[in-house]
């Protein structure tokens, strides 16, 4: 969409202001910020130029280990699509999962396979650059839809607030799901009319797009139904086409997007799947998600969401209070509210809402702007040479001061030696050094033959649920000792060994028995995420 098609609704809004001679203001604008929605100095090209740069730079950044799903359900999986060879996990053979998003990373595996560029480093980070492409059509969306909302001076705070917040920046470019369902979401809010005020209408046609969009999400992440529901039902409350929306628009094209990512899944798994149901099944209805541990209801409220937005949050609340603009919050407080019943709980699962409350934090930051602005001209008559700092440049500084650091330890330090480790591993192996490898370390927490890229034996302790019975993972945490003298009965011996250090102190005297000396050690963590201190990785080999 051009520029100026952005700027015609409100071009017809100043026109029917002149015909009627009267002072017509969007209702949840001060008279500062309805000013201020003019043409804005920022062209949509340099707007999208400047979050892809920030994003690549980003993308670069981010050298830690969040979630084993970043590898695990998408690059292993799409790794295996492309060369051949890549571990499948439970979910795959159960197939609660739909093969849509990893065919994306398939087929970019494919084209550095073609263009030989399928080395250790550019498989390692190439991924997330490709992931930072998508991130910066989000950041790009952001800005248009805020600016459709309330203006530039919203926009372009809202747009700040996004780059700078400390967890869109540590988990926005990982290979998630949840990544590109977060940038669906925003596109598809900005083509959808419900979510836009009647004095700022979206184009004609803009719905089709809206659903198209909202069905993609869906398709790659049943749950993504959670937001497009509540924005169904707004639509469905305000038009006036019901049966037009209902029948000739939803049931169409939600046919078309299913049918399509049915006939994908059809081809990949080798049967008729209907992921969408299967993953209902198993996360709704059998509570099967609760396996991997559960949280208080309230917790996205008191401690999950309010991590997420940090420093941001009473900018947030304050920004939702001044706007009045419920529609928006109210998709907030809904998907936050229905995803408090799932017992399993995690930071990822509410990411697509965390940009729409950037959004408010930006009106509060343009309101912070306005005031000074407003005051400036008394001040300036009273006190020429003001040295304090107005409040908007305090707020700034705290949330820069506050983010910057959290984003920069997150992305950097904690938890990288699992990644270090297996960078190490792929560079060795390219060079003829690793044999195969074991993993004596809970399930998932190291990425695997997508960082690796080279077809060697190598084995990881199983964790697939089995009806309360301890798992291979399980036994080992519990027993480190008597599972490996169990384990090392039956296997084939490796030339490599990875280790946290935690069992390490357990396993000393079993790896020195076996002709395994310690040749690299990686930092992993200062403080405790499971279970011990994991503060290092180790790596042995005999």
């Amino acid at each position: 969409m051009k520029h100026s098609e952005l700027q015609s609704p409100l071009k017809s809004i100043k026109m029917r202001q002149r015909k009627n001679g009267s002072s017509i203001k969007h209702p949840n604008l001060s008279d500062a910020e309805a000013k201020s929605q003019k043409k804005s100095p920022y062209s949509l090209k340099d707007v999208f130029l400047t979050c892809l740069g920030f994003r690549m730079l980003n993308a670069l950044l981010i050298q830690t280990y969040f979630n084993p799903d970043e590898h695990w359900q998408a690059l292993e999986v799409a790794h295996r699509i492309a060369f051949g060879y890549g571990h499948l996990t439970w979910e795959w053979e159960e197939g609660i999962r739909s093969y849509l998003h990893p065919m994306m990373f398939a087929l970019f595996y494919k084209l550095l396979a073609l263009l030989r560029l399928d080395i250790p480093c550019v498989m390692i980070k190439a991924p997330r650059l490709l992931q930072s492409i998508f991130s910066a059509v989000g950041d790009l969306y952001l800005y248009k839809l805020s600016f459709v909302l309330f203006g530039d001076g919203v926009a372009k705070w809202a747009l700040f607030s996004q780059l700078a917040n400390w967890f869109m920046f540590f988990c926005f470019n990982r290979t998630f799901s949840n990544s590109l369902e977060t940038t669906l979401t925003l596109v598809g809010l900005y083509y959808w009319p419900s979510v836009r005020s009647s004095l700022n209408k979206a184009p004609s046609g803009s719905r089709k797009w809206g659903l198209a969009l909202a069905a993609l999400a869906c398709a790659i992440r049943p749950t993504s139904a959670v937001t497009w529901v509540y924005v169904g039902l707004l639509e469905l409350y305000l038009t006036h086409d019901r049966l037009r929306f209902i029948f000739v628009e939803l049931i169409p094209i939600g046919s078309v997007v299913l049918g399509i990512t049915c006939l994908l899944d059809r081809l990949m798994y080798d049967s008729w799947v209907l992921v969408p149901l299967n993953f209902l099944k198993f996360n709704f209805l059998s509570s099967g998600g609760d396996y991997y541990g559960t949280h208080k209801w309230h917790w996205y409220f008191t401690q999950g969401f309010t991590v997420m937005v940090f420093t941001f949050l009473p900018f947030c609340v304050a920004g939702i209070i001044k706007s009045k603009y419920w529609k928006l919050s109210g998709l907030i407080l809904w998907v936050l509210g229905l995803y408090s019943i799932l017992g399993h709980k995690e930071f990822r699962f509410v990411l697509p809402v965390l940009p729409i409350s950037l959004i408010f934090v930006g009106y509060s930051l343009a309101a912070l702007d306005e005031r000074g602005s407003r005051n400036g001209a008394k001040k300036r008559s009273s006190c020429i040479c003001n040295k304090w700092p107005s409040r908007k440049q305090l707020a700034i500084f705290f949330l820069l001061a506050s983010n910057i650091p959290m984003a920069l330890y997150m992305s950097l330090i904690h938890q990288r030696g699992t990644e270090d480790a297996m960078n190490y591993l792929s560079k060795e192996a390219a060079k003829g050094k690793v044999k195969s490898i074991v993993f004596l370390m809970p399930c998932h927490a190291t990425p695997y033959y997508s960082t690796l890229h080279n077809n060697l034996p190598m084995r990881f302790l199983d964790c697939t649920p089995n009806k309360g019975m301890p798992t291979e993972s399980d036994r080992f945490m519990m027993d480190p000792v008597s599972f490996a003298v169990d384990f090392a009965k039956n296997w084939s011996h490796p030339s490599h060994i990875v280790l946290f250090d935690s069992e390490e102190r357990h396993l000393k005297d079993f790896l020195i028995s076996h002709s395994f000396r310690e040749v690299r050690r990686f930092f992993h963590a200062h403080f405790k995420v499971d279970r011990d201190l994991q503060a290092s990785v180790v790596v042995y080999a005999d």
